[in-house]
Parts: structure tokens; sequence; C-alpha cells
């Protein structure tokens, strides 16, 4: 398996404690939760049901007691479908009491959020099962994934009822590195260069669900093209079984999706409420919350700003890309003919930005600052609309700044007269406005350099896309 190390480690740990373990695992979905579980443990569970989409409480009850037949439960007379989920998790509670051994028992539920319908009795019922039993039983392992984080988090982390502080681990699962991506190209006979690595990860981000549809024959483009455009290609409406999978209600998250994808530096929480016009009170904040607990858009404050100047900025890249193309395109040939036009070098160039701002670490390795602490935020200046910004800024513990460019660029990027009056007059508006006095130092961070010339001086260190992997 491809990455995942640490989690794998985590969870053999965890397996062979001793001791009753509460696991959860979240992440966005297609991240691939189920399979880490799956190929941890090759399937040995002792128990393991997933949850059903947009099905009801009885059908959900009905199928949790097929499985728990599957596994040797024998009901004593009546239908054999528990009335409630009372009965469901009693049931549960007798198959693993009458287990004929003392080893460890692994118990898989996946899906978690979609077993608990509205007004259904399922969370109480847990819980009872939980703390009223498997919390005392040494010999259990339970396990509990869901996609929707933001029903992991309200009813299981932050429950101030019977679940309060009663997992004993938790793991946040998160998309490929880019390096990662590059070691699962390889090892499914996938031939791309480093810019190709890159490109697929402004697309697919790190979801290895969808990298794993691509095809050794085809090019990137072309596997784009058949995984994105056309009316059967198999991602084109993978946006909206996204959301209709993670939210009960999705129009209000789209409103908010799209009013971040319109303004690609950031709004604050305000200035998003004014444009979806729906309030910034409580609803506001449930959708903020679970927008950001998938993965979808993140939270960051930017350089010299309290918390209240904190912005809001789209951050899944497949969200992005679908949301700039595969809902506006028709054509099944639309990415192999685009990939040489304005349109396209506008997109790469914010979303390059958008695949360095996930590789902070791996930036911090390339400028040799890992063991320094560091902070990352960006920078717009206040003195006017269309005034100077800077993409990423890197304020370090050693009294130096790194004020980062990043350009997306099909060869050496060359810094021309203009281009060098605008990042001298950046570095100035910024010394001036942040009355800071540490060290500033330009750093470009590219695909594949900096040409050497004239104003090349000014930069005092770079970052080449190779790095980043």
């Amino acid at each position: 398996m491809v990455g995942r190390k640490e989690e794998q480690r985590l969870l053999h740990e965890l397996a062979s404690s001793g001791e009753p373990e509460f696991v959860v695992i979240y992440g966005r979905r297609r991240v691939g939760k189920t399979f880490l579980v799956r190929e941890t443990f090759g399937n040995r569970f002792f128990f393991s049901y997933t949850g059903i989409a947009n099905s009801s409480a009885g059908q959900q009850r009905s199928e949790f007691a097929k499985a728990l037949r599957e596994h040797g439960w024998a009901p004593s007379g009546g239908t054999g479908v528990p009335a409630n989920w009372f009965d469901a998790f009693d049931a549960l509670r007798t198959l693993i009491a009458g287990a004929a051994t003392n080893d460890r028992l692994l118990v898989f539920i996946d899906e978690m959020p979609w077993m608990d319908n509205k007004k259904s009795d399922f969370v109480p019922a847990f819980e009872h099962f939980w703390n009223g039993w498997a919390s005392g039983q040494k010999n259990i392992m339970l396990i509990v994934c869901g996609s929707a984080a933001s029903w992991i988090t309200k009813k299981i982390f932050r429950d101030k009822g019977g679940l309060y502080n009663r997992v004993t681990r938790q793991i946040a699962l998160k998309p490929f590195t880019l390096a990662e991506c590059m070691e699962y190209y390889d090892s499914r006979g996938i031939t791309m260069n480093t810019q190709d690595v890159i490109e697929s990860y402004m697309i697919f981000g790190g979801i290895p669900y969808y990298l794993r549809m691509m095809e050794k024959r085809f090019s990137l483009a072309q596997n784009v093209d058949k995984l994105c455009f056309g009316e059967a290609a198999p991602l084109r409406y993978e946006f909206d079984r996204l959301m209709d999978t993670l939210f009960t209600n999705p129009g209000k998250h789209l409103l908010v999706l799209e009013a971040l994808h319109a303004k690609k530096k950031g709004l604050t929480r305000e200035a998003i409420a004014n444009l979806v016009d729906f309030g910034n009170g409580g609803n506001l904040t449930r959708i903020l919350l679970e927008l950001s607990e998938c993965g979808f858009i993140r939270r960051y404050k930017p350089f010299g700003k309290g918390k209240n100047g904190a912005l809001y900025y789209l951050a899944d890249p497949f969200v992005a890309f679908h949301l700039t193309f595969i809902r506006k395109a028709g054509s099944e040939s639309f990415w192999s003919s685009y990939t040489d036009n304005a349109g396209h070098r506008a997109w790469s160039g914010y979303a390059f930005e958008q695949v360095c701002l996930a590789h902070i670490g791996q930036l911090n390795k390339a400028l040799g600052i890992s063991g320094v602490l560091t902070d990352a935020s960006s920078w717009i200046s206040r003195n006017s609309e269309g005034g100077a910004q800077v993409d990423l800024v890197i304020d370090r513990a050693d009294r130096v700044i790194n004020l980062c460019e990043i350009k997306f660029a099909k060869g050496p990027f060359e810094i021309d007269r203009a281009y060098d009056l605008a990042l001298r007059g950046k570095i100035e508006a910024f010394r001036n406005e942040t009355k800071t006095r540490k060290a500033l130092h330009l750093t470009m961070i590219t695909t594949y350099g900096v040409k050497p010339g004239k104003y090349s001086s000014i930069v005092q260190s770079e970052v080449i896309m190779d790095e980043l992997l």
C-alpha cells in the first residue's frame, strides 16, 4: 500500500494494546479510509457493517441485522429485525459476548454518519453500547469511519453527552502528498514527469480514488478528458454526489463554495455572509465548519491580522476544477484542446499556488528551515483594492521572513524590468505597512527555476517543483 505508513503503524499498535480501543477515522470522501482499515487488518474483522446513504432507519437496522446474522448472530423468535437501535446494539453485544476466544475482536463500522437518521435513537443506543458494556471489555477494538466529518465532530468529538472524551484515538486521513502521488503512479506503471504529477494534483488533489482511475496507456490530458468531460465520464457528476452524500441540504454549502471560488484570494466571514445572503449567525457557522471539516475550504490568518481578519478560501483542487471547468464544458476532448491557451494559464497559476500551500512542510525543507519554527500566511496591502499582495509569507522564528512569489511556467521563469520593479514595490510596501524589523528574503517558487539574467539577483532563495516531491 502506498503511503499511510504512520496510520498503519498506529492501528497495529492499538490492536495489540491489550485495552479497549475506540478509534475514529475521518476525512474527505474518497480519501481511502475504508481501504486503509481493510488493508491493515486484511478484512479479519469479528464484525463489520457499512452504513447506507439516504436510507430509512428501518432499512439500516434490517441490513445491520443481516450483517449480524452473517457473522453468527442467531435471533430468538420474531422477524430478526431489531425494532430500534438499542435492540440492534444489544444483538451486537450478544454476538461479541458469545465469542469463544479471548483474542482481540475487531469491530468495524464504516460510514457511521449514514446510520443516524433524523429523530433516530442511533446515537443514544450507540453511547449505551460503548459506555455501558464495550468500554469495559479489554479485547474489543472498535473502529468507526465516516466521510461526513461534521457529524463525526458534532456527535462524537464535541458531544457533551455519553460519548464525551470516550474516543481513545482519532485519525484524520489526509489526501496523498505529491511524493505519494508519484509513488502511486509508479506502483501502477503510469509514467509521468514532475510537471504532469503536479498538474494532476492541481486537478484531482491527492485523492487515491480519482488517481486509481487513471490508465497508463493515456496521456494526462487524455485521462482528464475520459474521467471528467462528456456525459459518460465517471467523475462528470462526482461533485454533485459528494454534496448530496455529505450534506442533508447542500444548497447553502454550494453558495459558499461558489462565493469562495469567485474570490480566489479568500473572503472574511462577514464578506461571505453578505454575498450568500443567509445571515452571519449559527447557520453560517455550521456551514463553514462542515465545509472545513470535509477539507473543501480552509481558514487562515493573513500576516499581521488578528482573529477577526481571518480569511476562508477554497482548498480542494477537485472542487475548484469542477467549478471552473467540468460543470461548464461539454466536449469529450475539452481538456486536450485547452492545455495551451490563456484560460489554462490563468487557472494553472492559481492552482499551483494551492498545491504549494498544501506542501508547506516540503517548502520549508527545500529552504533548509525545517528545524525553525514558522508561521505561513499571505498578505494583501490595505492601502488600495488593487494594492500589492504576497502569495505566501513564511514568518520565521530566526528573525527572517520569506516573501514567496509562486509562478507556474513551462520553462525557466524570467524576471524582466517591469516585474523587478513590481517585486521591489511589494517588498517596500510590506516593510512599510507591517513595520517589521525582520530580514526580508524574496523567494521564488517556480516549476523550472528562475532564468539567470539582469534582474534575477533580486531573488535570495528558490524552490523548484522537483523539490515539492
